[in-house]
C-alpha cells in the first residue's frame, strides 16, 4: 500500500444525473487505484453520497461535486450539492421498501460522517474511511478539516 498520510486532493464537478452519480463512482474508483488505495467500501459510500446528490439534492441545470482526499491516514469523501436547505437524515424504512437505505449504508461503512456547513445553498456530506488503524494511545476521534454537523459514528 502506499503512503496513506496524505494525498493531493481529487476535485470533480459532475452532472446532478443518474449519469453523473455514476461516473462519480468510476472516477472514485479510479483515482484511489491510482493512489494505491483499497477501493472498498469506498466506492460504494461514493456511489450513495453521488446518488444522494442527483436524486435529493438535484437543482435543474447545477452539478454537484466530488472531492477526495487523504489527510493523516485517513479517506475524506465529500459530495456537495446545490439543496443546502435539505439535509440528509437517516430514515426509519419499511423493510418491504426499495429506497431510503443510503445513509444508514454510509453509517455501517464509515468511520465518520456528517453535513459541513456550507455557503447557502450549498451543503456537503463528507464521510471519512481510516486506511490504517488507530495508534494504540492516540484517542480515537480527530478534528474535522470543516466545520460540521454533528459526524455520526456506527453504533
Amino acid at each position: 500500500m502506499s503512503d496513506v498520510n496524505q494525498k493531493c486532493p481529487f476535485n470533480v464537478r459532475l452532472s446532478s444525473t443518474p449519469r453523473g452519480a455514476r461516473l462519480a463512482r468510476l472516477l472514485s474508483t479510479e483515482q484511489l487505484r491510482s493512489w494505491g488505495l483499497p477501493t472498498h467500501p469506498a466506492d460504494l459510500l461514493v456511489a450513495e453520497l453521488a446518488a444522494n446528490a442527483a436524486t435529493h439534492g438535484r437543482v435543474q441545470g447545477r452539478d454537484f461535486r466530488l472531492v477526495l482526499h487523504v489527510i493523516d491516514g485517513t479517506l475524506r469523501i465529500e459530495v456537495t450539492d446545490t439543496q443546502g436547505d435539505r439535509l440528509p437524515k437517516p430514515q426509519d424504512t419499511p423493510p418491504d421498501a426499495e429506497t431510503g437505505r443510503g445513509l444508514l449504508l454510509v453509517d455501517a461503512l464509515a468511520d465518520r460522517w456528517g453535513v459541513a456547513d456550507d455557503r447557502f445553498p450549498c451543503k456537503t456530506v463528507w464521510a471519512e474511511l481510516r486506511l490504517t488503524p488507530p495508534e494504540p494511545d492516540s484517542p480515537n476521534s480527530g478534528a474535522a478539516s470543516a466545520p460540521v454537523a454533528p459526524a455520526h459514528s456506527p453504533g
